[in-house]
């Protein structure tokens, strides 16, 4: 690495592209999520997605009368909303196989969490432990780690404009990765003051050449999404294998729940192993998993702390956590301490996955358009968790 100072942090974060063949599983799953909680908005699914050469591949349990949700249709149609339209750009939306192997939810699980309960004693969907994390390092609303943002953000701004047609040669499988230089302040407090790096491998049309692609990415993605004062002697690399013009499922394997960091908080904060996507609300793998991030924002949101990191443990079938813990990494406001945090948390938020569902609304079809470019530190007003309390109480 050139040009690092001893007493600065270097952090990089990826993101993937919706046309990623692991994200392309997501959106699949969580479209057939959506597809059952518009019939139930009780329905339990546990659904996952393969992918490969000219195949998808469906396996899960649902709750719902199959007969009600046609999953080949949603397979197909979040591929066609993708982009994979052709087996020249990588799948073949309206001609590849997909195979179907749904079943009925488990009777023993089904009654160890929900059947016969009350929703406020519904037990956890599994056990485990999920993470929830917040920053003000750079955006005091948003409230996401800086590097993170970057990077999901120049997968975004790929997708729109190939699809809006303004750089038509991109197709949908894409990565990014940026490297943020962070100065180190006092107390645990880090500050982003430029980008050290960005590193863009896309997908493309066999016929661009890889300067055009070069010149077009930076003045027409890179430099809408990093500020000018943050691109100081920043080292581009775009497409270092070279012809990246097979892509998407025709590429490579794909699977869902294989971008755990990508989809939460690129690496900032610990992760507890659990995917998020195709799993309904009763899943603590994913509901706390929200609730954290909704928690540790919370508390930044309050000034509270800098940087807040929350974790939560369950076993399945019990409603109430077998702990939470709380890191400010101390940043904690002054005359506070962690233990005070902890007490707010206590005071202010119910981590029993009944009181989840009912304070996040978890139970609406919102779930495929979080599973490409991060479910947090986004802006969408139906990811309730990233709206955060105000006016929390110490006692």
């Amino acid at each position: 690495m050139e040009g690092i100072k001893k007493d600065h942090i270097y952090f990089a974060s990826e993101s993937v592209g919706e046309g990623h063949p692991d994200k392309l599983c997501d959106q699949v799953s969580d479209g057939i999520l959506d597809a059952c909680l518009k019939v139930d908005p009780n329905a339990k699914v546990a659904m996952e997605t393969a992918t490969k050469t000219g195949m998808i591949v469906l396996l899960g349990e649902v709750s719902v009368d199959k007969d009600k949700v046609n999953f080949e249709q949603v397979a197909r149609q979040v591929c066609r909303e993708v982009g994979f339209t052709s087996e020249d750009v990588g799948l073949d939306c309206d001609n590849c196989q997909v195979i179907v192997n749904v079943h009925a939810q488990d009777a023993n699980i089904a009654a160890a969490v929900h059947e016969s309960k009350d929703e406020t004693d519904m037990g956890a969907g599994d056990q485990g432990l999920m993470f929830g994390y917040a920053t003000d390092e750079w955006d005091k609303e948003i409230l996401h780690p800086y590097s993170h943002v970057l990077a999901n953000q120049l997968c975004e701004v790929m997708a729109i404009k190939r699809k809006n047609g303004e750089i038509p040669w991109l197709r949908p499988d894409c990565k990014s990765q940026v490297i943020v230089e962070y100065e180190k302040g006092a107390n645990g407090i880090v500050k982003p003051i430029r980008v050290y790096n960005i590193l863009i491998s896309t997908q493309h049309s066999p016929e661009v050449d890889n300067e055009t692609i070069q010149k077009t990415l930076i003045e027409e993605v890179i430099n809408k999404v990093v500020p000018a004062e943050m691109l100081k002697d920043t080292k581009i690399v775009i497409n270092p294998s070279g012809k990246f013009d097979v892509g998407g499922p025709a590429a490579d394997a794909g699977l869902t729940g294989r971008k755990i960091i990508v989809d939460t908080y690129g690496g900032w904060c610990p992760h507890g192993g659990g995917a998020f996507s195709g799993k309904d609300q009763s899943k603590v793998d994913r509901s706390a998993a929200y609730y954290g991030r909704y928690v540790a924002k919370s508390i930044v949101a309050n000034g509270l702390a800098h940087r807040c990191l929350i974790q939560v443990s369950y076993a399945i079938g019990l409603a109430d956590p077998l702990s939470i813990h709380v890191d400010s990494y101390g940043t904690v406001k002054e005359g506070l301490t962690d233990d005070d945090l902890m007490r707010i948390v206590k005071n202010n938020f119910n981590f029993r996955p009944g009181n989840i569902i009912k304070e996040l609304d978890l139970k609406r079809p919102i779930y495929q358009k979080s599973a490409a470019f991060g479910h947090f530190g986004r802006t969408d007003k139906d990811f309730t968790w990233e709206q955060p309390k105000m006016n929390l109480k110490l006692d």
